[in-house]
Parts: C-alpha cells; structure tokens; sequence
C-alpha cells in the first residue's frame, strides 16, 4: 500500500508576535554546517508519529518567529524540518532546549550526501567530515522494520570508522564543546549525515537507551519507568532524587512491574491496585499492597516519589496529578498518559495545560515524552524545583 504523504507547508513570516526566548549562542561548528543550503533538522520519531511530531517542532519554530515546514512520510520515523530561510536553524536550537520536545527521540541538523561506494563507504564519510573534529559519533538508522536490517552493518563499520578518526586526529573527547557526529543509514549507501550539540540532544544512538528486562521482573512495564528515570533525570539528579530508603506510591501498580523498579532502587512502596501483585515482588518485604481506588487513596503523609500507570482518559489522569501537587502529597511525579487515537498532539498539548493551569507559575517542572517503551501513550515527569529532605522509613 503506497505510504501517505504529510507535508506542512507552513511558510509564515513571523506568524507569532511574542519576542523569541534569549538562548544560546550558536556554536562555531553549527554556523558553518549551515552555510550549505540544502541543510535541515532530522527528527527522529516513533514510526506513526510523525504528524504530531512534525505539529510540534513547527509549533516551537512558530514561537520564535521562524518560518518553515517540515516534511515527512507516516511510517518513516523522521521528520525534516526546513527553514526558511536555513538560518532559522540556528536560532531555533539556540532558543530551544531539546527536553521541551515530547515526540522527537531525537534531533540532528543534517543533509543527505551523495551515495557511497559500497567497497569503501569509510573513504567517502571522512572525506565529507572535512578537517572538522568532533567529540564523538552515532551510527544510526530510523526505528523501522528496513532500518533494523542495516543495524549489522552499522556495527561492522563503527571499529573501522573509529580507527579513522583517531588516526586523523578528528576525534577528540577530550575537547569539551565539539559537536557529535550523526551518521543516520537509509540504505546501505544513502546516509543523512549531521551534528548535534551533545549538551542539548539525546545522549544514545537513535534517541533511546537500550534496556533489557531483568529476568525477576513481574512484567515489561517496568521499563517504561526505568527509560523515564532515566530520559526525565540527569546522573545528578538520578543520585540526588532518588536514594535508597525514600518512600513512594504506585497508583494502578499491579501486576507491579514499577513497583519492582523503585524497590530495586532501595525504595519503600505503597503499591494501589484493586489486583494482584506478583508473590516475588511481596517478598521483597518494601512493598504495602492496599487494595483500594487509585483516584480515592490520599497518603498519610508527604511522600518522594508519586507514580502511576492507570489506565484511564489522560485528562482524568492529568488532574489526578495536578491535585497530587496542589495538596503537598509528593515532591515527585512519573505518569503515563494513554492518548486516544486522533487528535494526540492536541491531547497532550491539553494535558499539559491542565496541570500547570493548577499550579504556581516557575515552581514545577513538567516534561512529557514519548519513550521508546510508550505505545499510543506518553510519559510524564512533574516535580518541584525546590525539593525537601527526603523522607525516610
């Protein structure tokens, strides 16, 4: 069946009268990449997710006062976002942080090059690189049933490609404020090849940390909560946030996949669910199974961590949340949203409002992103910028 197109023409001068967010300043390796006009912003996405993906990223652009469209095919898994004119480029990353994004694994400014030649496709990437050095690099393909079959051949370049570089000097880890080097396979000899700036993109090839389920675990679930701690904290906040001893709820926690996840962490569970959990994750001693609504139970008292994966309408959900926080019931929130199927983008732009709407301006944090482990669903982070000492069993 022929894959329909979307494409967003959206070439509007300054259709957003608000002054652009004061951001960085482009970096000397992004003014140079864009002095070449066929570049543009590669998005990678969750194959079928690309309207809502290509919806946002005009939305942020049209914030700034930049003009563009983006263009995609529904199945792909990216998007290409072009401005007009290609200096927008640097204004919307500058004035963007990638974490606002709930869509896009990931972004790269790109352009296609010319074909390789299979014998020696190692030649033709150094040779397109230039004298340019990088602090590292991505051999990628798009999260698609043909991108995983050029997956091996990614893997068998990656030592040569290394030696290369460091032959030439170009790779330098060392040098802090190089960009990294995306080389995204469309087929063995077509290639987008771009950069990101590391301290304002995703950290893992192709936007999403590659995990495994731990043979003990009561369900898969739980790497969605495992990829959110992950995606929503950095390394310090990982340390700082959630430390063993800490006390959390798990709201719809049966069979207990999250549950399990907190507790391996050392932390003390409240699981709520009208269902059963699994006998290994009782017997873990930190988990209290009470069997009562999730949207009726109130805590006792203040507690660190507040998640829940019910599944209800994401409104419903979204207030749920926002009341947690108004009441002073936790510091921190992970949540999942369960989208309908039209209209998603909307729908999450809606959630989103409903909870801050509800809650004092500049003292919350809210993130939503689409994870690699969400389905029709995305998954939120909520907490307060000023935490308390951490309470403890």
């Amino acid at each position: 069946m022929k894959q329909r197109q979307v494409d967003f023409l959206e070439r509007r001068s300054l259709p957003d009268t608000r002054h652009p967010p004061e951001g960085r300043p482009s970096p000397s390796w992004l003014t140079s990449w864009l002095e070449s006009p066929d570049v543009f912003l590669l998005l990678y996405c969750r194959p079928g997710f690309e309207a809502e993906c290509t919806a946002e990223i005009q939305a942020k652009a049209r914030a700034q006062g930049i003009s563009g469209y983006g263009k995609t095919t529904l199945g792909s898994g990216e998007v290409r976002f072009h401005a007009d004119p290609v200096s927008g480029l640097a204004r919307l990353l500058s004035g963007l942080e990638f974490a606002e994004l709930c869509f896009s694994r990931q972004w790269v400014v790109a352009r296609e090059i010319p074909p390789l030649l299979s014998q020696d496709r190692v030649s033709g990437l150094i040779a397109e690189l230039g004298e340019r050095a990088v602090g590292g690099f991505f051999l990628e393909t798009l999260d698609t049933a043909a991108g995983k079959l050029l997956a091996p051949l990614c893997r068998q370049l990656e030592p040569h490609l290394r030696r290369a570089l460091e032959q030439r000097g170009q790779l330098r880890a060392d040098r802090p404020g190089l960009p990294r080097w995306h080389l995204c396979f469309l087929s063995s000899t077509h290639v987008c090849l771009g950069f990101s700036d590391p301290a304002n993109a995703a950290p893992w090839p192709m936007g999403f940390p590659r995990l495994k389920r731990p043979p003990r675990a009561p369900s898969r679930s739980g790497l969605k909560l495992d990829e959110a701690f992950l995606s929503f904290l950095s390394p310090a906040e990982l340390t700082e946030r959630l430390q063993p001893g800490m006390q959390a709820v798990d709201l719809g926690a049966a069979p207990g996949g999250w549950s399990w996840q907190l507790t391996r962490r050392g932390l003390w569970v409240t699981a709520i669910d009208n269902g059963p959990l699994a006998p290994e994750l009782l017997a873990t001693g930190r988990v209290r199974h009470l069997q009562v609504d999730g949207f009726r139970y109130r805590p006792p008292r203040q507690v660190d961590w507040l998640v829940c994966d019910i599944v209800e309408q994401p409104e419903r959900i979204a207030r749920l949340m926002a009341h947690w926080f108004v009441q002073g019931w936790c510091r921190n929130a992970i949540f999942n949203l369960k989208l309908p199927m039209r209209k998603r983008y909307e729908e999450v732009q809606r959630c989103r409002a409903i909870i801050l709407d509800q809650l004092p301006p500049r003292a919350y944090r809210l993130r939503l992103r689409h994870l690699y482990h969400d389905r029709e669903e995305v998954s939120g982070y909520l907490s307060r910028l000023e935490q308390a000492p951490a309470s403890r069993s």
